[in-house]
């Protein structure tokens, strides 16, 4: 079921569906995964019937700078219970939708107070939607066995866009100056700007004719909601678009959660995610308490990923397609990071399966190689071997901008698109990988290749290299968001990508 979007700036949100009070014969339908007690996340394996779901949107530098006219801040949820009487078979069979979160919830927008909301927060965008994400995690908050709470999955949308004349990102988490453009894409004032959101919020029926897999006949209630937008106004010649859908039959398999991503002339680099981030502390990239579906924090090599991946555009030969990725945060000498952004670092890892992505890594470019891979049974090959080292098992490696002790020759990561210095391990699709089940060969997993992949990430993020200064402690690798999806570089046209999701879950090994 595709939802429709209307261009301009006072696009408004759907209303909340309204709900009939529930009988007193009623009972809860809400269901889990058996094998939760094993799993990282809430919701294992995206079977549970009551879905958590929500929307954030950033700026460049992982900030959001400004709001979208009449949109509030960028933060969003769709949280429901879903009950049933057994009464009937109209309208859902009998089952009805409980929504958690209000549209004027969702609407919030600086100026607004809420409950909790720091007064410092109230007409600061930056702060204000960060407290927005923890009023909505409140709203959605499922308590089990009264140990770790978790609150929902995360869509997370990002524009690529830096007005560098602006002066809003910091350079390895210091405070600069504007510098003159060049560099980055951006049409001039206002081109970091917020998009515009449309919500459907989730809704029953019984049309069993979905896309989702789960959606076997016309005798099983669906469920579907989603949310959508685009960053261009009503006179662009061309329109960026998102859109990200979800649907699931009563009781029945995973959610599937459908995505659609198009760039356009202003907005060239976009990037959408469906992630798993950390239900308290700071998730891959931010510096901010976030909400999540991490309800146990994975740490390496314990643990694996499974996920269903449906790939069917991929956004072109700049396309960074994610099969996972990977963020934590620790400092140079080891220890966790402490909302120092002077002294934190965003740690990725990132497995990209667009078999048009080269390897940038080669004899001719060790700058772009880590100083050395580690094989499954922890074997060491230094980069400069150029016998053995698998070069095109990597894309690109780039170092913090803030180390100190690098080994020549170096790259140093974009020190802009983070609140804090970064590294990066971007892996291709290589024989190297296969005993992490991870794609050995290019275009495994791509367009017309979908595949459920089990997924040793525990195992493979224990033996890659990430940097630390010498003579420090080893760093706990404990990985904060775990996300799919894609982010489109720079193109000489408009791209678009499309895929589904489903059945991802996060599990202790």
């Amino acid at each position: 079921m595709a939802f429709a979007i209307k261009m301009g700036f006072l696009l408004v949100t759907s209303s909340l569906m309204a709900v009939a009070a529930v009988s007193s014969s009623s009972f809860a339908v809400e269901t889990s995964s058996s094998s939760s007690s094993s799993s990282c996340v809430g919701d294992p394996g995206m079977k549970r019937d009551g879905l958590r779901v929500a929307f954030e949107a950033w700026n460049f530098c992982n900030e959001v700078g400004t709001e979208a006219p009449s949109m509030g801040s960028p933060r969003a949820a769709d949280c429901f219970r879903l009950s049933s009487s057994k009464t009937n078979k109209l309208n859902g069979g009998g089952y009805n939708i409980h929504h958690k979160v209000t549209d004027a919830d969702n609407r919030l927008g600086v100026g607004k107070s809420f409950p909790g909301l720091n007064p410092k927060a109230l007409d600061d965008p930056d702060l204000y939607a960060a407290e927005k994400e923890l009023y909505l995690g409140s709203l959605c908050q499922v308590v089990e066995n009264a140990t770790n709470p978790w609150q929902f999955w995360m869509i997370m949308l990002k524009n690529g866009n830096y007005d560098t004349t602006s002066g809003l990102c910091p350079e390895n988490g210091k405070k600069v100056a504007p510098f003159p453009p060049g560099r980055f894409p951006c049409f001039g004032d206002g081109c970091m700007n917020q998009p515009i959101l449309a919500h459907q919020p989730t809704s029953i029926t019984w049309s069993g004719t979905g896309s989702a897999k789960s959606a076997v006949s016309d005798s099983v209630p669906v469920m579907r909601g989603g949310f959508n937008g685009t960053y261009d106004d009503s006179n662009a010649t061309s329109v960026s678009y998102f859109e990200v859908t979800w649907e699931k039959s009563v009781g029945i398999g995973s959610w599937e959660f459908n995505h659609k991503l198009k760039t356009s002339k202003r907005y060239p680099w976009l990037m959408l995610y469906l992630r798993a981030d950390a239900t308290k502390g700071f998730s891959g990239g931010y510096h901010y308490d976030t909400r999540g579906m991490l309800n146990t924090l994975p740490e390496s090599p314990n643990f694996k990923v499974r996920l269903s991946l449906d790939v069917k555009k991929g956004g072109g030969p700049k396309s960074q397609f994610y099969l996972i990725d990977m963020g934590s945060c620790w400092k140079n000498n080891g220890d966790p990071c402490d909302g120092d952004v002077l002294t934190d670092i965003t740690r990725y890892s990132e497995m990209i399966i667009n078999p048009e992505i080269p390897a940038w890594c080669s004899p001719s470019a060790l700058e772009n190689c880590p100083p050395y891979h580690i094989t499954p049974n922890d074997t060491k090959i230094y980069r400069n071997n150029t016998a053995s080292f698998p070069y095109g098992a990597y894309h690109y490696y780039c170092a913090p901008g803030n180390a100190r002790h690098l080994e020549k020759p170096y790259s140093t990561c974009d020190p802009y698109s983070n609140p804090q210095a970064q590294e990066l391990v971007q892996l291709l699709p290589h024989p190297i990988w296969g005993e992490y089940g991870y794609p050995t060969k290019k275009g495994e997993g791509w367009v017309g290749d979908a595949k459920t992949w089990e997924l040793d990430v525990g195992g493979l993020s224990s033996r890659l290299y990430f940097y630390q200064d010498p003579g420090s402690k080893d760093a706990k690798r404990i990985w904060t968001s775990l996300d799919v999806g894609t982010e489109i570089f720079v193109s000489n046209k408009d791209e678009e990508a499309e895929w589904s999701l489903s059945d991802f879950d996060v599990i202790i090994t």
